[in-house]
Order: C-alpha cells, then sequence, then structure tokens
C-alpha cells in the first residue's frame, strides 16, 4: 500500500508538471534535462573584484534564494583579496565559503556550477576556456577579449561545450534598449546614418588603487598565473591592481566602455564588426605612469562588405579629465534621432518640408515617441545595491542555467565586441587604418595581422 501511495503521488506530480512546464513552453522530457532543475546551483566568484562586490554581488543577494542558487566558493590569486573575499562572503550568506588559490583548485573540488569571472581584462577570454571546459556555467565581465587569439580560442571552447555563457553586457537586459532595438530593426527608424558614443569623467583616481598598491607584495600573489599568455615581466603591483591603464593587460577605454555601447551598434544594426577603424589620441593630462591613453577619438565605418557605396560611421569619443559620467549614444536617421540619454525618438534632425520640396522631395520626419517607461526602469532597479541594468541581467543569466537557453547577451556578443575593440587599439597604436579580414578573423593594420 505504502509503495502503490508513493508511485501514485510521484505520477500525479510528474502529469501536474508536465502540464503547466507544457504551458510554458517545455516538456517533460526538457524538464528533466535542464540542470539543477530540483537542485541548488553553487555559484564560484573568479576574482574578488570591486567589479564582483560592488554591482554584481548585490543583484544575486537580492535573487538568489528564491531561484535556489548558493554562493560557495572564492579563487582569487592574491592572498589579501582571497581571505577578504571569504570573510565578507560569509558574512553576506551565512554559511562557510571555500577559498581556492587559482582557478585549478576551485574546478578539481567540483564544488561549483557556475561561475562569475570578475577578473583582469586580459584573462576573460583565458578564464572563461577554463570555466566551460570544465563544464560551468560563466557570467563573464567585458570586454571578452584584448588579442584575436584569445578571441577566437574562447568563442571556439565556448561553443563546443554546453556552458550557458552571459558577456557583461548589461544593456542587452535594459527594457529601452530592446525597445530601441525593436524600433530600429522594425524599419521604422530607416537606416541608420551615424552614431555618437560618447563617454567622458573628470576622475583622477579612476582606475587608481595606491593605497591598495602599496599592500599588494609579491609573496602574496601568484604573479605566473596573473600573466597567463602575456609576455613575462617582473612583478609591479600597479600592473596588478591598476592594469586598466596598462597595455597589455587592458585596452583601457575601448576595453573597458566603448564595448559597451559599440554593442548596441552591431545589436541594433545586425554588422558583427567594423569595416574600418581610425583612432587618435593620448595621454594629455594625467602624466602618472600609464601607458593607455586618458582620451581617445575613434571612428568606425560599417556596412555590407560586397556594398562599400553604402553603410553609416560611428564616432566614439572618450575624456578622462572632463565629464560627469553619463554616457552618451545617439542614432541618426534621414528622419530624426534615436536618443538612449533621454530615451526619446524625435524628428530632431531630419528632412523639413521645405528642404525636402526644394529637390521634389517628401518630408522626412520621425514622430516623437518614447522607447522606454522611466517610472518601470527605475522601479526594476530599487533596492538592488546595483543598477537595473545589472540586476536585470543577472537574473536572465540565473534564468537561462536553469532552462539551459540562449542568454541575452551569447558568446557571440562578446566576440564581436571584442573585434571592434581589438581594431580600435590596433588603429591607436599603429597610427594606420585597420580593417578585418572575414575570411581569417583577423585584424589587420597596415595590411599586416595585428599583434601585441
Amino acid at each position: 500500500m505504502a509503495n502503490s501511495r508513493r508511485k501514485f503521488i510521484r505520477q500525479t506530480s510528474q502529469t501536474i508538471a508536465a502540464t503547466y512546464l507544457g504551458a510554458i513552453g517545455f516538456s517533460a522530457a526538457s524538464y528533466a534535462r535542464i540542470k539543477g532543475a530540483n537542485d541548488r546551483i553553487r555559484v564560484g566568484v573568479i576574482g574578488f573584484s570591486d567589479r564582483f562586490k560592488n554591482s554584481l554581488l548585490p543583484p544575486f543577494l537580492q535573487l538568489y534564494e528564491s531561484m535556489n542558487f548558493d554562493l560557495v566558493g572564492v579563487s582569487d590569486i592574491w592572498k589579501k583579496r582571497r581571505e577578504e573575499g571569504t570573510s565578507y562572503l560569509q558574512n553576506k550568506f551565512s554559511h562557510p565559503i571555500s577559498a581556492f588559490r587559482n582557478n585549478e583548485e576551485l574546478y578539481a573540488s567540483q564544488t561549483v556550477d557556475a561561475v562569475f569571472i570578475s577578473t583582469a581584462d586580459f584573462q576573460h577570454a583565458l578564464h572563461t576556456i577554463e570555466a566551460v571546459q570544465a563544464g560551468v556555467d560563466v557570467y563573464c565581465e567585458k570586454p571578452f577579449a584584448e588579442t584575436m587569439e584569445d578571441n577566437r580560442n574562447a568563442l571556439k571552447a565556448v561553443k563546443a561545450s554546453k556552458s550557458v555563457i552571459t558577456i557583461g553586457s548589461q544593456r542587452r537586459s535594459g527594457i529601452n534598449y530592446k525597445a530601441a532595438a525593436d524600433f530600429i530593426q522594425s524599419g521604422r527608424f530607416g537606416p541608420i546614418t551615424q552614431v555618437e558614443l560618447t563617454w567622458h569623467v573628470n576622475q583622477p583616481g579612476r582606475w587608481r588603487r595606491p593605497s591598495l598598491v602599496a599592500q599588494c607584495k609579491e609573496e602574496d600573489v601568484d604573479w605566473k598565473r596573473f600573466l597567463m599568455n602575456r609576455p613575462f615581466e617582473s612583478f609591479d603591483p600597479r600592473k596588478y591592481l591598476e592594469y586598466r591603464l596598462f597595455w597589455p593587460y587592458s585596452s583601457g577605454l575601448p576595453g573597458q566602455w566603448m564595448s559597451h555601447q559599440i554593442d548596441t551598434v552591431h545589436w541594433f544594426s545586425g554588422f558583427n564588426h567594423p569595416r574600418s577603424v581610425v583612432a587618435n589620441g593620448g595621454i594629455y593630462v594625467w602624466k602618472d605612469g600609464r601607458k593607455n591613453w586618458d582620451t581617445i577619438t575613434a571612428v568606425f565605418d560599417y556596412g555590407p562588405a560586397e556594398d562599400l557605396s553604402s553603410g553609416f560611421q560611428v564616432v566614439f569619443s572618450s575624456r578622462m579629465h572632463n565629464g560627469d559620467e553619463r554616457p552618451g549614444e545617439i542614432y541618426y536617421s534621414n528622419g530624426g534621432e534615436l536618443n538612449l540619454v533621454t530615451n526619446q525618438v524625435s524628428p530632431r534632425g531630419g528632412l523639413q518640408k521645405n528642404f525636402a520640396e526644394a529637390m521634389q522631395l517628401s518630408a522626412n520626419l520621425l514622430p516623437e515617441i518614447s522607447i522606454g517607461d522611466a517610472v518601470m526602469l527605475a522601479a526594476a532597479g530599487a533596492n538592488t545595491g546595483g543598477d537595473f541594468l545589472t540586476t536585470a541581467h543577472v537574473k536572465n543569466w540565473m534564468e537561462c542555467i536553469r532552462s539551459r537557453q540562449v542568454t541575452h547577451a551569447p558568446v557571440e556578443a562578446g566576440y564581436y565586441h571584442s573585434i571592434a575593440t581589438i581594431m580600435t587599439n590596433a588603429a591607436a597604436k599603429t597610427g594606420e587604418r585597420v580593417t578585418f579580414d572575414a575570411k581569417n578573423q583577423e585584424v589587420l593594420a597596415g595590411g599586416k595581422v595585428f599583434k601585441y
């Protein structure tokens, strides 16, 4: 009788689950294949960085209990951050957090199903390769890669795996960005004719960590593991902690900020990479030993490779010595503009009737349309400790780990934004007009493959 009762309950539960899942697009068979469908998803941290602590952790703390996730371990090659990370997270999660000296130890422990990767820019692609080869799911910060070799190898590794991956291009989870993509892709905006991208700050300390640098000792850091596949050089705590200022550990402005904005160009337009890039700039203000520029302007040509007479221009401008960090993204067509600062489509700059008639043309003016509900956007980010875009993005990744669906920002998004950032870096370093060899997936400067 007891066995029959248990069998009846099990069969009834399966029938109810199948009915519910069918209503939302899953079959009972597909549900059975969902990783951790009935289990807690165990998450590890690769690099206990400021980015993880201040931006990625708050959304996870908001979501993890309701979604049956947990954070269980920290891998960091610096003893100080490893110890601080485990202590900080144990306080947040009220249970022990395992500390690992490196990623090999973490994966060998077989204690994680997924990881946040928030390490140095040049390490993202390499750490992603390690993660997917270990069979875990990945939230990887941007930029995805800083060289084409790393970019190609990481794309290949991810595509050969069954891992769910999202790139930290959180604009892809924004309500307003999705509305903008839909509007442009519907054809109502008309062909894109130009895009202006800006990102300006006035912060001498941005990307600097002087007090932390003073605490960083070689004996406490696995410097060899930090360098990974970069050329050997002697230990330098500035390059370890202020890597964004130094090539080949980061491209600086292109990798950190432009990668976010150029990704929307690829998403909205359907073009995967620029046809060409030129760039100019320099270190004009902050003479603090940095090697990456504090000011840059890069100009991109986008369009079909087979038709050079059509396409549009993108201008990216960034300075670190004047600005209030309000990134600007404005898309232009002959009929007006789509402004992602104001979240408005407007006829501003469109072809007016008097000018059109003089050339026997019809006026071309876009309507006034809001592409994002400000109230909804604010509510989405309230009380999270992080911005609403990152919260939505982390949630999408967690949902996709359960469903095994493609995330809002799959590996291809990272691969393509990396092509653009690598092209920009090549243009900045060589002074050449840089192009892309689509057949061989190589960046060309002066007709030659760009190597760092």
